[in-house]
């Protein structure tokens, strides 16, 4: 009796097999690998972990593919693969950030961030993956994400609770924000400064509210895509109808990730083209730049700063969009704009992609302080700032990679790194500050949400709940949660602002 394969391959194409044939193993996306490089900041002995090299990847995943398909298997029979080497493999390819650097510098052409993905669901179906095993944490997220319809196990009404007293929100119309988990649920300071901005230039706009599911690309990057009866097409599906019946012809996204989802993967998972032109707000910003109707009100802060970009890979490498960021700060007053050494096409990854800030966070820390050693470059070539007057600004275009490269920044601050004191924030939200508007709620709105939860936000906001309610009973329950919450925010704007969470 012949013995199975131990490994299947229906998951991977015919073009992806040949790719595997095809690498020369010349070694030179080792040299630009982010999480390879990293892998020896957080090593016992310095050194770097091989496994976490591309080529070492695609070599590894051959000898699988020549054990079980090659000329011995087929005139002996497979030979079989032990499963220590499955799980230690399923290690090496979810500490990869996805972020295609070795792609754009692989001399044989390979498309290896598709072929990651691949592996990583293959893994999955054959029961070895994603990181940290079938019962770890992400494996649970995609029962999450169907049953809530958000990556943050909260309850979908949520998404409303950001929305200010200000901001001014179409029931239908041609332009429609599609805000993202992160975005309304974290990261608010993101969907205020877009919303405002927006109503600042006379953009009429709707949103989906609580009908909003996520983009599911957590889904799709550790190789999950297929759980709970096809999840992310099921999410891509929802998204799409829910977008037509709003009746809008321009999607915008703040968040590179839903962008990067929204314009490659939903197709792909649909089999049809969307019935609406995807655009990454930045994009839309320069559009407006371009027809002269964009009129910067003030500079976006006290006195003149340097300036520099973090392409986030969904929005560069991935999809190629690279200009529009930089046209939107470079016409900013008050804004120098330097480029990194490693930038565009060949930038380095922030470290959270790919599902690495979740299931590897000190491999996440470690390329984010490399990131940040990059930016210090540009943004303090001769000496640390002195002042508040002197610190500059660090851009970027994704919530993900500002989370991380805040993370970074404060490592490097902690173990006495001057040059990492710079301020990092999001396009959306220096185009804000750059119109007037504050990228974050009025500190009356947050005081009065508080001290007051009987009261509503806003006609957009749903009813707090009895629970909620006698959280905060006491006036000195109230009055506690309020200051927290200031200093919370004034410590760290990636935190989020809303109590009820």
């Amino acid at each position: 009796m012949s013995r199975e394969p131990s490994l299947k391959i229906t998951n991977l194409t015919a073009v992806q097999l040949m790719e595997i044939d095809g690498c020369t193993r010349c070694g030179e996306c080792a040299e630009w690998c982010p999480t390879y490089a990293a892998s020896a900041l957080i090593s016992e002995d310095g050194e770097k972990n091989p496994g976490l090299s591309p080529r070492d990847k695609i070599y590894r995943w051959k000898t699988f593919v020549d054990r079980s398909y090659g000329i011995r298997a087929q005139i002996l029979g497979p030979k079989e693969i032990p499963e220590e080497e499955f799980d230690k493999f399923v290690e090496d390819v979810h500490g990869c950030t996805t972020c295609g650097i070795c792609g754009t510098v692989c001399e044989a052409g390979i498309n290896t961030v598709e072929l990651w993905e691949a592996m990583r669901a293959n893994l999955v179906k054959r029961g070895n993956g994603p990181f940290g095993g079938p019962n770890g944490k992400q494996s649970k997220m995609p029962n999450i994400i169907i049953n809530c319809k958000n990556s943050y196990n909260e309850d979908n009404k949520n998404r409303l609770n950001w929305i200010p007293e200000d901001v001014k929100i179409e029931d239908k119309a041609e332009i429609l924000y599609f805000g993202g988990c992160t975005a309304e649920m974290k990261q608010t300071n993101l969907a205020i400064s877009t919303a405002r901005v927006l109503n600042k230039l006379g953009v009429k706009f709707c949103m989906l509210g609580e009908d909003e599911c996520c983009c599911g690309s957590v889904t799709i990057r550790t190789g999950q895509y297929h759980k709970e009866d096809h999840v992310a097409k099921r999410l891509a599906r929802a998204n799409v109808d829910a977008i037509a019946a709003k009746g809008a012809k321009i999607v915008l996204y703040a968040c590179s990730g839903c962008f990067r989802a929204s314009l490659v993967d939903w197709p792909r998972l649909l089999g049809e083209e969307l019935p609406f032109k995807v655009m990454h707000v930045s994009q839309f910003l320069a559009e407006m730049i371009d027809d002269g109707k964009v009129k910067w009100e003030k500079k976006p802060f006290d006195g003149d700063k340097v300036v520099t970009y973090h392409d986030p890979c969904h929005l560069g490498r991935h999809v190629g969009v690279y200009d529009a960021p930089r046209k939107v700060l470079q016409s900013m007053p008050g804004m120098t704009y330097a480029e990194m050494t490693r930038s565009k096409q060949y930038q380095r990854c922030c470290g959270a992609g790919g599902g690495v800030k979740a299931g590897l966070p000190d491999l996440a820390l470690a390329i984010a302080k490399q990131r940040v050693g990059d930016a210090e470059k540009v943004l303090y070539p001769e000496e640390a700032p002195k002042d508040a007057e002197t610190t500059n600004v660090f851009a970027q275009a994704c919530p993900f990679c500002k989370r991380n490269i805040s993370d970074g920044k404060k490592a490097r601050l902690d173990e006495g790194d001057k040059k990492a004191e710079f301020i990092v924030e999001d396009i959306i939200e220096i185009s804000a500050r750059a119109l007037g508007l504050s990228p974050q709620w009025s500190y009356w709105s947050l005081f009065r949400t508080v001290v007051f939860p009987d009261g509503c936000l806003s006609e957009h906001c749903t009813e707090i709940s009895a629970k909620e309610k006698a959280a905060y009973r006491s006036w000195t329950d109230r009055y506690a949660a309020f200051f927290y919450l200031l200093i919370s925010e004034k410590k760290a704007n990636h935190k989020p602002v809303f109590p009820y969470r």
